[in-house]
């Protein structure tokens, strides 16, 4: 995670474009909704579109889309880079791969709504090429934000590997189905698995040792500490008695969190919390006092026992990431902890599709002039450049690439 969270790394850029606007090198159309290209002839010149009523939401929160006038802008080239479409849980059901099995019923949604797929869209139906629309990369471990900006807004943990995984049965999750592994392998794992893929969720069981020291949550506004750049703060939170202020508020408000001193009782809580009653507690205890038993075995061949002494190996995740292996049962650590699981729409993996220079393809794979693509919107680069897996935190890196190689190429080309 980046000193100062998203918001440190964009602020320089944003700091440029401001710049650009003072020095009259920019100017900002807010509240413009782009409905389509403008073409003379086989070259995109321009953009139309809808002028949106004036509205005052903060960022991320649905706005109005109140029409009060149109607008047609033209220029020497236009860019798209509108992003994905994981804000539209139709179009993720559309696109849904077949090898991930079947969309949850249920999903929560990791990106604003405004992050729709529309543009991308839009650019289709005027003859720009769009491909490998059923790539995509879902989170599995999302939690309703008990405070949203906007709708079903989701918040995803960043686990570390002790919590215990079970599927929406109670049964614990083979290998790649641990905390902090595999995400796609795991998405599949729980969509594809005849018993379970009924169901729209799966739960962590932990207690509040490794809650304390293993969850981290996503985004800007719980991480106040790295967001702010406040080095005394992030000493308190990361090293003092209690889990970080936004996990433990999560752990009071949040719909998602079960709390319990024994198993009988959480298990009532989870059976509670899902309206499923599919859990039985003996079995639940029984797979947790065996999952103990192999903490306590220095030969234990247990995947995810083998893990967490790995990582404790490294001196930065044994101080601040992965908790000392121990019994989840030792009262000593309590209270048990539960916590439902949902899938998390966020990231597009295909999208408009681009040659080296960043310049959009038509249905013929040739440029069309004049037109660009970046970021999401052409898939991270190239309309696929991960495949269809990726590596955590490699999305952003692809956003600025793309974004560099279309501004090289429009001082070339202008």
């Amino acid at each position: 995670m980046p000193w100062g969270t998203g918001t440190g790394i964009s602020e320089p850029f944003a700091d440029k474009v401001r710049a650009g606007a003072d020095a009259g090198l920019v100017t900002f159309h807010f509240r413009h909704r782009v409905d389509g290209l403008v073409f003379d002839g086989p070259r995109v010149v321009g953009v139309r579109g809808t002028v949106l009523a004036p509205d005052t939401a903060r960022r991320g929160a649905p706005s109005s889309r109140a029409a009060v006038g149109d607008f047609e802008l033209r220029a020497d080239a236009v860019v798209i880079a509108s992003g994905g479409i994981g804000g539209n849980h139709e179009q993720v059901r559309r696109w849904w791969p077949e090898r991930l099995g079947t969309p949850p019923r249920r999903m929560i949604t990791g990106v604003p709504e405004h992050v729709d797929g529309r543009m991308l869209d839009i650019a289709a139906d005027q003859g720009v090429r769009l491909v490998n629309r059923d790539r995509m990369w879902h989170y599995t471990e999302g939690l309703q934000n008990w405070n949203p900006i906007w709708p079903d807004h989701a918040i995803r943990i960043l686990p570390g590997p002790s919590s215990i995984w079970l599927d929406a049965r109670g049964r614990r999750l083979p290998a790649p189905g641990l905390p902090g592994y595999d995400t796609l392998g795991t998405l599949e794992l729980l969509r594809t698995t005849p018993d379970i893929a009924d169901y729209d969720y799966s739960w962590f069981v932990l207690d509040q040792t490794i809650l304390k020291k293993e969850f981290s949550l996503s985004g800007s506004e719980q991480n106040p500490d790295i967001t702010n750049r406040d080095l005394a703060l992030l000493l308190r939170s990361r090293l003092g008695r209690t889990a970080q202020g936004p996990v433990e508020a999560f752990k009071e408000h949040g719909a998602d969190f079960v709390v319990a001193d024994t198993v009988e009782e959480l298990v009532a809580g989870m059976n509670d919390l899902s309206g499923d009653g599919l859990l039985d507690a003996a079995e639940i205890e029984q797979q947790i006092v065996k999952r103990d038993n192999e903490v306590d075995n220095p030969y234990s061949k247990d995947v995810q026992v083998m893990g967490i002494h790995n990582s404790r190996r490294f001196r930065g995740d044994r101080l601040f990431r992965t908790a000392k292996p121990h019994r989840v049962l030792d009262p000593a650590h309590g209270p048990l902890i539960a916590v439902r699981l949902r899938i998390v729409t966020r990231k597009t993996l295909g999208g408009i599709q681009t040659d080296l220079e960043g310049r959009a393809l038509g249905a013929d794979a040739q440029p069309i002039p004049g037109l660009y693509a970046a970021g999401e919107a052409a898939g991270f680069g190239g309309g696929g450049a991960h495949g269809y897996n990726a590596l955590e935190g490699t999305f952003l890196g692809g956003c600025l690439f793309t974004g560099r190689t279309v501004g090289r190429s429009l001082v070339r080309a202008l």
